[in-house]
Formats: structure tokens, C-alpha cells, sequence
């Protein structure tokens, strides 16, 4: 017999997806403020709900089994499909309602280059009952995300994007070698690439063979995917790394942090809105996204 889904199933099928992205009931304590016993509870009486054995838990961890998988989508489309219903019912009242969800890369606030703030205050003022989600993510499990419709839209460096998406430039950022001030290769005469390949370096664990051959001038030592865990390991003094300019800019004016030879070992990242290509998106997103290029000053962009 079909499934009808009731209340207490969505209930139930809301706790099962923050179980699943967090990947284990303790992790999703504190965002769903109820127990891991009545975590436990409600993932069991799904299970029997839906006949369906979701996940292995136990002493060796937290494991979606292959139908878990398939009901894990099936849910999230679910959920994107009401918060898009909820924000159409609203537009055609003239409200903005349902859900905003964005996924951004870390250490963007520095940025005088990102308007993210300014475009949140004008969607703000335009009033409605939208509940505002910000979540941070490395550019590839971003990417993801948004070509699996857990976030609306996503905004971050992505050099290499993914199929099924599409992006709209936003603004430019501009990356130098850094190193501290009391690492050795600042003590050496002279700092020339041929002297940097005698010190080892942090790489991203995103880029690429040609982003490593043509950025990683020594040995690589040490493997970051976000930007402040890369500050801590400069600031220890031994490593060299590439750090927004904008970001770096604190520690440098501290006298921590000094860039290497920024005239010939620097690049620029375009940082640019990305959106599920064919998504039909909802006055609410519409919205914000008008509000998101007005203030970057983008007028050809996604709508």
C-alpha cells in the first residue's frame, strides 16, 4: 500500500536528513535540541513506517544503507518542494515566504569586494516571512549541494564547476604567498622562486595537477580545504601559502605575516553565484537574487 505521509512522517523524515548530513545522531543533537535517544526513537519509527531499513548505527558508526540513500534524496526534493510551494502561495499574495538557503566558501567577510551583507539587508527590508539560512562548505561539497537543492544558491570560487550548474561573476580576489615574519626564508638575502623550492608549502586539497604545478613552488608538507586552518599553519612559521590578500591584510599590519615577491607569485580567483541549471527559481529567490547583483553591480546575471 502507499505511503500517506503525515505529520509525524515529515517529522520523522526531517530528523532522518539531519542525521544523514551530519552523519551520526550526535552531531545533529544540538540543531534538532532533542536527544539522541529520541533521535534513536524517531529513526526507528520511520524505518517501520516506511518498511525500510535506512541506515547501519551502531559501534563502527553511522552508514546510509543503499534504499537510505534513495529515501534521502527522495526526502530532500520533498522539503524543497514544499519550501517552494510555501514561497509561490506567498507570491501570489504579494509575500515573500518559505526559505532562503545559501551556501557561501569561508573567510569572505573580510572582503570589501563582497556585498553578501548589503544584498541580506535590502531582501530584509523588502519584509515577507522568509526564514534565512547561511551555511559554509567547502567549494566542492557546495557545489554539490546546490545541484542536490539542499541550497537555493551557493557563492565562492569555483574554478572548477561542476555539471549541472551554471554561474554568474561576481567580484574578483586577489591571492599572495605568504610567510611569517620569522621564517627562515625571509632571513636569506635574497627571496628568489628558485630559493622558495627549498621550503615547504601548503596546498588545497581542491586544486587540481595544474593549479599545484603552477602554484606549489617547494615541497608540499601540509593539505588544508578552507583558508584559516592555512593562516594557522603559516603563522607557525613553517610553511608558505597562498592567503587572500584581503584576509591576510590583519596579520600583515600586526607584523606577522609579509607576502613573497607579490609582483611575480600572486594569482586572482573570480568568485561568482552558482544555481542548478533548469531550476525554476521562486519570486523568493528571484528577489534575492536581484537584490544579490544590484549590489554587486552585476547587471547580466541569472534570474
Amino acid at each position: 500500500m502507499p505511503v500517506r505521509l503525515s505529520r509525524s512522517d515529515l517529522r520523522f523524515l526531517q530528523v532522518f536528513e539531519a542525521v544523514a548530513r551530519h552523519g551520526a545522531f550526535s552531531a545533529a543533537e544540538a540543531e534538532l535540541n532533542i536527544s539522541g535517544s529520541t533521535i534513536s526513537n524517531h529513526m526507528t519509527a520511520l524505518e517501520e513506517r516506511l518498511g525500510i531499513k535506512l541506515c547501519q548505527r551502531g559501534r563502527t558508526g553511522f552508514r546510509l544503507t543503499e534504499k537510505g540513500a534513495m529515501v534521502l534524496d527522495a526526502a530532500r526534493r520533498l522539503f524543497k518542494a514544499i519550501g517552494d510551494f510555501d514561497a509561490e502561495i506567498g507570491a501570489l499574495k504579494g509575500t515573500l515566504t518559505g526559505e532562503l538557503r545559501i551556501g557561501l566558501v569561508d573567510s569572505m567577510v573580510t572582503d570589501p569586494n563582497s556585498r553578501i551583507s548589503e544584498a541580506i539587508a535590502a531582501f530584509g527590508g523588502r519584509g515577507g516571512d522568509v526564514s534565512v539560512t547561511l551555511m559554509q562548505d567547502r567549494p566542492q561539497e557546495l557545489q554539490q549541494k546546490v545541484y542536490d537543492g539542499v541550497y537555493h544558491c551557493g557563492i565562492g570560487s569555483f574554478p572548477h564547476l561542476i555539471s549541472g550548474l551554471e554561474s554568474v561573476p561576481l567580484y574578483d580576489e586577489q591571492h599572495y604567498l605568504y610567510a611569517a615574519t620569522d621564517h627562515p626564508v625571509l632571513a636569506e638575502d635574497a627571496v628568489t622562486p628558485e630559493a622558495l623550492r627549498q621550503h615547504a608549502f601548503i596546498r588545497r586539497g581542491y586544486w587540481r595537477a595544474a593549479d599545484e604545478k603552477r602554484l606549489l613552488l617547494g615541497p608540499v608538507e601540509a593539505t588544508v580545504h578552507q583558508i584559516e586552518p592555512q593562516l594557522m599553519l603559516i603563522l607557525s612559521g613553517r610553511y608558505l601559502g597562498f592567503l587572500p590578500e584581503h584576509y591576510a591584510r590583519q596579520w600583515v599590519e600586526d607584523g606577522r605575516l609579509k607576502a613573497i615577491l607579490p609582483d611575480e607569485v600572486a594569482y586572482t580567483c573570480t568568485f561568482c553565484l552558482i544555481l542548478r541549471k533548469g531550476y525554476r527559481p521562486t519570486e523568493t529567490l528571484k528577489t534575492f537574487l536581484r537584490d544579490l547583483r544590484a549590489a554587486h553591480g552585476t547587471a547580466d546575471a541569472l534570474s
